[in-house]
């Protein structure tokens, strides 16, 4: 039987990252462009913006709060994904 050693720094990041790039995680600046001109799209903005707005008074079904969660990661991933693209171009956050 085979063992793997596991990194305990091992994200969903860096495994994307590998995915995205080469072993080290570096990805193109082509693919970093595209990267930094990614968002939701209108349709989710508004779905987050309820589900935010009535989350404040805990009006949320289960299912609705985990949506909530599953918006929060995937925009977490987004940042993290777009943190490593402007790494990658050289450009500074627009915040």
């Amino acid at each position: 039987m085979t063992t793997t050693t596991h990194q305990a720094d091992e994200t969903e990041v860096s495994i994307l990252a590998r995915i995205f790039g080469d072993e080290s995680g570096n990805i193109s600046s082509e693919l970093a462009r595209y990267i930094l001109d990614l968002k939701f799209n209108d349709r989710d903005q508004a779905r987050m913006h309820d589900l935010v707005v009535r989350n404040q008074s805990d009006s949320l079904s289960p299912s609705e709060k985990e949506e909530l969660a599953a918006f929060g990661k995937a925009g977490d991933l987004l940042a993290i994904l777009k943190s490593r693209a402007r790494r990658t171009v050289g450009v500074k956050s627009d915040k």
